[in-house]
């Protein structure tokens, strides 16, 4: 199954690597290896964000350290020991590399899930208000990808009064956040998170009455076209 079926769950990155790529694991013999990507923000600030290429896009498109990369995929998540505590890491799992940038946009992903965990609604210090929600997203052969997502003003008002269980669909950037966590008295480390900052969102009964492609599209239109004409082939 090729990515252009996978319609609940699209990412493109366009940016260029930073560090060397590290093997993560093997699939019926194939290779995949996990690296970063820089992606610029229009604030000139850069999102620094994990991806999991195999080896023979590797190979193909000659990537290192400093290439240049446009990068279309899926936001997926598993579960990792960590210190004897399983954690949720998430990661870009790239399908496709493009030879040119498809859209204006560096930081794009379409999902379409399931809240899977009540939405905890906050206002900042400087009464901006948030909401955090976790979205669960199904995957071929009976997985799914656990996907946390933050929604800003309106957005969150609309995501607090969301029930566990229902559906809905959104668009947005995925970001890399630095935050202090106090592991005991004397020792603070900087952690990173991931997750994906909403812009728009809907809520729908199901996949078959919500178009996510036609709602929430990110690619140029000739992009989608040549997306289209494969994906009816």
């Amino acid at each position: 199954m090729n990515y252009f079926t996978e319609k609940n769950n699209k990412v493109y990155l366009s940016g260029v690597v930073v560090g060397d790529a590290e093997f993560s694991h093997e699939v019926y013999g194939e290779g995949f290896y996990e690296m970063k990507v820089s992606v610029p923000r229009l604030s000139g600030q850069e999102d620094i964000l994990p991806v999991t290429v195999s080896e023979r896009l590797i190979a193909d498109k000659k990537l290192q350290k400093g290439s240049p990369v446009n990068a279309v995929g899926q936001f997926r998540s598993y579960n990792k020991l960590v210190d004897g505590k399983s954690k949720l890491m998430l990661t870009v799992f790239v399908r496709e590399i493009l030879d040119d940038a498809a859209g204006k946009n560096p930081n794009s992903i379409v999902l379409s899930g399931y809240v899977c965990k009540q939405p905890v609604y906050r206002t900042t210090p400087f009464n901006r208000e948030i909401a955090d929600l976790l979205v669960a997203v199904n995957r071929s052969y009976n997985k799914s990808d656990y996907i946390p997502c933050i929604a800003w003003g309106r957005n969150a008002r609309f995501v607090k009064n969301l029930a566990v269980g229902e559906r809905i669909a959104l668009s947005g950037r995925i970001q890399s956040r630095e935050y202090q966590k106090k592991l005991s008295e004397t020792d603070i480390r900087t952690m990173v998170a991931y997750e994906v900052s909403v812009s728009k969102l809907a809520a729908c009964e199901s996949a078959e009455n919500f178009d996510l492609e036609e709602e929430f599209s990110f690619l140029s239109p000739e992009i989608s076209e040549s997306y289209q004409t494969i994906k009816n082939v």
